[in-house]
């Protein structure tokens, strides 16, 4: 095997946010979170400054408002978590899959992301703009894509940058069988997977140290407030 090329950029000032929506709470083993720290390896080889988060260990509470203690719930940690998300220049989301649907904390996570769509970055733009993501499904069922669909529309919804191929994922046998990180699986050693990782990792670093780069996505034609306001950047809502 050849000497791999080296990269083409330096990605050791960037930081990355995994969340694992897992329902197990640590220390108890977690095979999505196996996945996704083949990823989370790879990146810290680069220099990134990786964070991660399990949302069940946390009282986050469901809703689509910025601090539900507000909203009539004594407890909301979720204050608390959104500072890792505002530095985070990558976001990747980890999920488990039953009945071919993400887990029940995968939703409570797009909820709060999405409660904190409305605020602006210093351009006046929604909050996620310039933020890249990517997600990571395990089971032994199958849904992988179309969990990943629905994942990767919402964050590019609520304004994150979607690169190409930014999921990975692993099904075992369809119906009760050996997961991710048992040793009968072989799910460490399987190519695809491992090809999939690595191709979400690398093309979610490429995007975000573009748009570190670019200093975001311009501020130009997407500020709601300035919509608000009249500007319409060449936009006609009466054509001829």
């Amino acid at each position: 095997m050849t000497d791999a090329p080296a990269p083409p950029a330096r990605y050791d000032d960037l930081h990355a946010l995994f969340v694992n929506c897992t329902l197990k709470r640590s220390p108890e083993v977690s095979h999505t979170e196996g996945l996704m720290r083949r990823s989370m390896a790879l990146m810290e080889s680069q220099g990134v400054d990786v964070d991660l988060v399990r949302l069940v260990d946390h009282r986050v509470a469901p809703g689509i408002y910025p601090d539900m203690r507000e909203h009539g719930w004594e407890v909301d940690e979720w204050p608390a978590l959104w500072h890792l998300v505002e530095q985070a220049d990558i976001l990747v989301i980890g999920t488990p899959i039953w009945l071919g649907e993400s887990s029940s904390q995968l939703r409570v996570l797009i909820e709060r992301l999405y409660a904190m769509s409305s605020q602006t970055n210093d351009k006046g733009q929604f909050a996620f703009y310039g933020k890249t993501g990517g997600v990571v499904v395990t089971g032994n069922e199958d849904g992988v894509k179309h969990v990943a669909r629905e994942v990767l529309y919402s964050l590019q919804h609520i304004g994150f940058t979607v690169p190409p191929q930014a999921e990975a994922g692993w099904i075992g046998e369809i119906g009760p069988g050996p997961s991710y990180l048992d040793e009968q699986s072989g799910a460490t050693e399987h190519d695809f997977t491992n090809r999939s990782a690595a191709f979400m990792t690398w093309n979610l670093l490429h995007q975000a140290r573009a748009l570190r780069d670019a200093g975001g996505i311009p501020a130009y034609g997407n500020v709601s407030s300035a919509w608000s306001e009249g500007e319409r950047w060449g936009y006609d809502a009466h054509p001829d």
